[in-house]
């Protein structure tokens, strides 16, 4: 039996997962980034205040939905985490394959930096966030597997979570911000460290979609 703060079980497993996760480049971190290289550290921000908006909405509707399920329907609760954990090892697969195909074009000629539109940052990066379909599912597969089902107060286990989510995300998204073109230079640049990054990060996703699938409810 595993000690629960506020609900949540494994808290050290979560955060050590939400820094890999957090660091590994995605389209919002990725839109930032463009945006602070492009038109300077306010508009990079201002861009990062959308991407904090939208996860964050859709990370209380992924815990109003599922604190739902663990108050009503236990047998349902064992569904999502069968299908949760399949959702992981699929996404921890394509990144170990993506990995891969990194790493073996590593030496290939350097693509011509990606640019955007970087005009009204907010309203574009909020809605990267909001249509990004495949977010609720990884909240839902990756935040259930560390809520304990028998605590009286599970949406409060679910805010816990996503508080620390957008806490690392807030240290990420500002090194970025800072950090502007010259980091997104050093990515394109050393390719095969982005490759083992992501290969580490599909690596920990299929370590969690076994927990979740062998996890007791």
């Amino acid at each position: 039996m595993h000690a629960t703060w506020f609900g949540v079980t494994d808290i050290g497993l979560y955060v050590l997962g939400v820094v890999f996760i957090v660091l590994l480049p995605g389209p919002n971190s990725l839109y930032v980034l463009s945006v602070a290289a492009q038109r300077g550290v306010r508009s990079g921000y201002v861009g990062a205040v959308g991407v904090f908006i939208g996860d964050s909405v859709l990370m209380l509707l992924t815990a109003a939905g599922m604190a739902s399920v663990l108050r009503e329907f236990a047998a349902l609760f064992v569904v999502v985490k069968i299908a949760g954990a399949a959702y992981l090892a699929w996404l921890g697969l394509a990144m170990l394959r993506g990995a891969r195909r990194r790493w073996r074009t590593a030496d290939a000629p350097l693509p011509p930096p990606s640019q955007v539109d970087a005009a009204h940052p907010f309203g574009k990066a909020l809605l990267i966030s909001l249509l990004n379909p495949k977010a609720i599912i990884f909240y839902l597969s990756f935040f259930v597997q560390f809520v304990d089902p028998a605590y009286a107060h599970p949406a409060l286990s679910f805010l816990v979570l996503a508080a620390i989510v957008q806490f690392f995300s807030a240290i990420y998204l500002s090194t970025l911000i800072f950090a502007g073109s010259g980091l997104a230079s050093a990515f394109r640049r050393h390719r095969r460290v982005a490759a083992g990054l992501s290969g580490a990060v599909g690596t920990l996703f299929m370590a969690f979609s076994v927990k979740l699938a062998t996890a007791s409810v």
